[in-house]
């Protein structure tokens, strides 16, 4: 199977954490696991518009794009998550200029500076990690976020829209135009399953289809088109959202819905985990399957929350479930509305 993951952000690494592990690869021939596919051909396609933190200083500092969510997903496809990984994960502490900054995002900065190209950079570093699978950037222009808020009010800049106070009506990108690059488009093309998600939806999501030509050759695809729908609200983009409001959004912005399947979360997160997102007045995101009959989609609903204080994809849940609708996409069963298929393909 050839795969393309569209997304940013720690929602993309997590789920390319649990797709490696169906990776053919010299060190691990596979097939792990007999009832699924094996995966000969991994692609991360990844947003570079963010603007703060680490990321944003050495953007600004160094003309270059953004290296954050490049280092997590070379991270998160890394056959060795021990040394290597925990090294491009560390982040400095102290008073100087290096405080903020993570290894790998200066790891990635020092060979784009060194070999004067960043797709170089991340060529080198995935080498470096033995990675399984590759990452291309969205696009290689230097490109900003644009939020229209509903007072009408813009914001410009990744880290300035994610913790507006205002409910986000648009997002846009400056420059307006923004090209992909060849390899993202052959990925597209080759591709037997793309999905995009998780992650925020303005600012990890939307600004990988506002790429022109990008959204246009994933409706052009043949390939099983898989949304995979987001946990909890989010604070600065989503609060209130239902899972269907997700949906609207994109399909506002590139005037259509391109993908044939949304993949939803059924299982109730914990008490725990309810209280821990009060300040941020996050909720679990309703699935509301009923009003998903504009976009032509079938909804499969799944567990897939992994344990632990925060709430998070489980890595391994999440790419078993996208086998598992590859699977019931290739037997053909289909139902009129949105099928809702909870399991495999049952639908109900």
């Amino acid at each position: 199977m050839n795969v393309v993951a569209v997304g940013g952000g720690t929602g993309l690494a997590r789920l390319l954490s649990g797709l490696k592990q169906f990776v053919v690869s010299p060190h691990h021939p596979g097939p792990f696991f007999d009832e699924f596919p094996v995966i000969n051909d991994l692609t991360a396609i990844v947003t570079v518009t963010d603007d703060g933190g680490s990321s944003g200083r050495l953007r600004q500092e160094f003309q270059m794009l953004p290296p954050g969510d490049i280092r997590k997903c070379l991270v998160a496809l890394s056959e060795d998550e021990l040394l290597m990984s925990k090294l491009f994960q560390h982040r400095f502490t102290g008073d100087g200029d290096l405080h903020g900054h993570s290894f790998g995002n200066l790891f990635l900065t020092a060979l784009t500076n060194v070999t004067g190209d960043f797709l170089e950079a991340i060529r080198l570093s995935s080498e470096v990690l033995a990675i399984k699978g590759r990452i291309l950037p969205s696009t290689m222009r230097d490109v900003h976020l644009v939020g229209e808020l509903e007072n009408g009010a813009s914001l410009l800049g990744e880290s300035l829209i994610g913790r507006s106070p205002l409910r986000i009506q648009r997002i846009s990108t400056f420059p307006g135009s923004c090209d992909p690059l060849p390899e993202t488009l052959e990925a597209i093309a080759r591709a037997d399953i793309i999905t995009l998600g998780p992650g925020s939806l303005y600012t990890s999501l939307l600004p990988n289809l506002l790429v022109k030509g990008i959204p246009e050759a994933i409706r052009e695809s043949p390939a099983c088109k898989i949304h995979v729908g987001n946990i909890m609200t989010q604070r600065g983009e989503t609060l209130g959202f239902t899972a269907s409001d997700h949906l609207r959004v994109i399909s506002e912005h590139i005037r259509y819905f391109p993908f044939d399947y949304v993949l939803l979360n059924l299982t109730p997160i914990s008490e725990t985990q309810r209280k821990n997102y009060l300040e941020e007045n996050a909720t679990q995101i309703e699935n509301d399957p009923h009003m998903m009959n504009p976009y032509r989609v079938k909804v499969v609903l799944k567990d897939l929350l992994a344990d632990g204080e925060k709430v998070r994809h489980d890595p391994l849940k999440l790419a078993k479930a996208i086998f598992g609708v590859l699977l019931s996409d290739k037997m053909k069963q289909t139902v009129q509305g949105p099928s809702l298929l909870n399991g495999m393909a049952e639908p109900s």
